[in-house]
């Protein structure tokens, strides 16, 4: 398995449909447990400032960046590119 790196703020709606979307893979297939490298950007901007992205969730797998959530992404979308990489990561 492949190291993910997972990029949030707390506080971002979209951040919370992909930790829901997370949970949900989880719940429906055990293989999608994973363990994840979480970086909240706000607390830990030496990390942040590192990587090349502008929104999030952001999702890294080996500093290769495989998933940046768009403005206005509905959660479908979103649970189906954290799919893609928990995927990925599992390849």
């Amino acid at each position: 398995m492949k190291a993910i790196k997972f990029f949030y703020l707390e506080r971002c709606p979209y951040c919370k449909q992909a930790r829901r979307a997370l949970d949900e893979l989880k719940a429906e297939d055990a293989k999608y447990d994973l363990k994840l490298e979480w970086i909240e950007e706000s607390k830990q901007p030496e990390v942040a400032d590192h990587y090349d992205y502008y929104n999030v969730p952001c999702m890294f797998i080996e500093d290769q960046k495989v998933y940046e959530a768009k403005p206005g992404e509905d959660y479908e979308t979103c649970k189906a590119n954290v799919q893609r990489v928990l995927d990925l990561a599992l390849a």
